[in-house]
């Protein structure tokens, strides 16, 4: 979006009703396996990751299941935008240091942008609450 070039058009993953001829597990060691990885400290995305790459799990939604559901790992803010705002706090705490970085700043405001448009996105599908509004001190207490 913020780039001089087009970009590469996303597609979503088909999906295979099938049944893998690998896959050794069923719903409920998935299930388990999922409980367990969660009790690590694992966040969503690396449970899947770790699904995926050391049991040969290649989607749990397969099974009908959601890793945050299973888990119950339902945060303030989605785990995507979280991943923004620490990123921000963080160029925040560069921009303090060095204030002169014109590169930075410019960053700072796609990504400020970027977090925005989330931040209507899930207000608008009821992931946050509808008055969310994104502020650098509420990022800096979410954050820490």
């Amino acid at each position: 979006m913020h780039s001089r070039k087009h970009g590469k058009s996303g597609s979503k993953k088909p999906v295979k009703k099938i049944n893998p001829k690998w896959l050794i597990y069923d719903k409920d060691e998935v299930v388990k396996l999922m409980n367990k990885l969660a009790k690590e400290g694992k966040t969503s995305s690396e449970i899947g990751i770790v699904l995926r790459d050391q049991y040969g799990i290649p989607d749990v939604r397969y099974f009908g299941l959601r890793v945050t559901k299973v888990t119950g790992q339902r945060k303030e803010v989605p785990e995507d935008m979280y991943n923004l705002i620490r990123d921000a706090v963080n160029l925040h705490k560069h921009m303090d240091a060095s204030r002169k970085d014109n590169k930075a700043k410019h960053g700072l405001e796609l990504l400020e942008a970027k977090i925005r448009r989330l931040g209507k996105y899930y207000a608008r599908t009821g992931k946050l609450p509808r008055d969310w509004k994104y502020s650098l001190d509420k990022a800096k207490l979410l954050v820490k």
